[in-house]
């Protein structure tokens, strides 16, 4: 097993700062002065996803919500920009008929020539869901992600495919052109709700970044539940980092991005976070507790993301040989798949690639032809957040 790279695309804006960068005025502006804010258009996106692709990134995720740009349009005018680079678009099973998914899917990979990956994302926040109009609660929502994914595999076997469920009501759905390839499934989600579904559809499960230790309770839970359905699992993980040519500059960034956090920031964005439904956003809380002592919570693993922003919260820092042996304790204990981002993401895309990406080639973790899109199949992203 080696280690798959992927980046992430900041469709929401970007920026040299943790501080909120997406409350946009009526006309595109900046909501509030924000030093070095970056807004999400095609033109610094298309940077973004041609530097992943010359760096060596398999692929990038995209996320979802009011805050971002949709990923399905600005993933597919990105693919015209970029020849190998997969495309991990998200997209919420609640606002979108299953059927509908399933041919969206196989069209985009007729016209990216099998570049997508679909991030399925089932929603723990329920104030952000109701503001598309989706009024389940959290546990509701996973048995309707089950069923969407029972019913996208149906029609992708190209005949007509009846579902009936509570969620959904499917009369010979059909995609006529399965897409080529089937994509694989990756999931996400840390509640009691959520295990059985990954266990179910879950060709990959996903979690964010906690200490290793916390990662391998997860990674025993979901091969334990998979086995009981008879099927095998792998594992990715959703990290920042922050890779220097030393540690002392590594940590010197990482202390500078806390610098723009004052307390009342930092309160507030935990009084949000904490009204969550989701279990995984909780568990990222409690790595810190909203404080920015002991922030080091596992050597080279940094919480002081999570202290104003939301899902992924924890970053790898240090000299890129210490952000490798970090990547390496967690390989070590069965993740394949690395998701990686950065503040701002055009730079630290290149600090990583030019840095690490190095030290994991010469410790042979990695494949390099899966790097950037050769060969395999099209993963399906099933993950939460950010």
């Amino acid at each position: 097993m080696t280690v798959r790279l992927h980046w992430f695309l900041p469709t929401g804006g970007d920026g040299r700062t943790l501080v909120d960068r997406h409350a946009y005025g009526p006309n595109g502006k900046a909501g509030r002065s924000t030093p070095g804010l970056r807004l999400p258009d095609i033109e610094y996106l298309a940077q973004i996803a041609k530097a992943a692709e010359q760096l060596g990134f398999e692929a990038v995720l995209t996320p979802t919500g009011t805050w971002c740009e949709d990923a399905w349009l600005i993933t597919a005018a990105l693919s015209q920009h970029t020849e190998r680079l997969k495309f991990l678009v998200a997209f919420r099973p609640g606002l979108l008929s299953p059927t509908l998914a399933a041919q969206m899917a196989a069209t985009y990979q007729r016209v990216t020539r099998g570049r997508l990956l679909l991030n399925v994302v089932t929603g723990g926040d329920s104030s952000e869901q109701r503001r598309f109009g989706d009024h389940l609660d959290h546990d509701r929502r996973y048995e309707r992600t089950d069923e969407f994914l029972s019913i996208v595999r149906g029609v992708w076997r190209g005949e007509p495919y009846d579902f009936q469920g509570a969620h959904y009501q499917v009369d010979g759905g059909l995609t006529a052109l399965p897409p080529d390839p089937v994509p694989e499934v990756f999931f996400g989600g840390s509640s009691q709700a959520a295990g059985p579904v990954a266990a179910r559809h879950a060709d990959v499960y996903l979690t964010w970044g906690e200490p290793p230790a916390q990662v391998k309770e997860k990674i025993d839970w979901i091969r334990s539940l998979a086995e009981r359905e008879g099927r095998d699992v792998r594992f990715g993980v959703r990290l920042h980092t922050i890779s220097r040519d030393s540690s002392a500059e590594a940590w010197a960034t990482a202390n500078r991005l806390l610098d723009d956090l004052d307390a009342d920031t930092i309160a507030a964005a935990q009084a949000a976070l904490g009204r969550s439904e989701s279990v995984g956003q909780r568990r990222m809380l409690e790595l810190h507790g909203g404080s920015r002592d002991q922030l080091e919570i596992h050597p080279n693993l940094w919480a002081g993301v999570g202290l104003v922003r939301g899902g992924a919260g924890t970053a790898l820092v240090g000299s890129h040989a210490e952000v490798a042996d970090l990547i390496e304790e967690y390989h070590a204990l069965g993740i394949e798949h690395f998701v990686l981002s950065g503040y701002p993401h055009l730079e630290e895309a290149y600090w990583f690639g030019e840095g690490v990406i190095p030290e994991l080639a010469a410790r042979g973790l990695l494949d390099r032809t899966a790097t950037g899109g050769s060969g395999g199949g099209a993963p399906l992203l099933v993950a939460g957040g950010r």
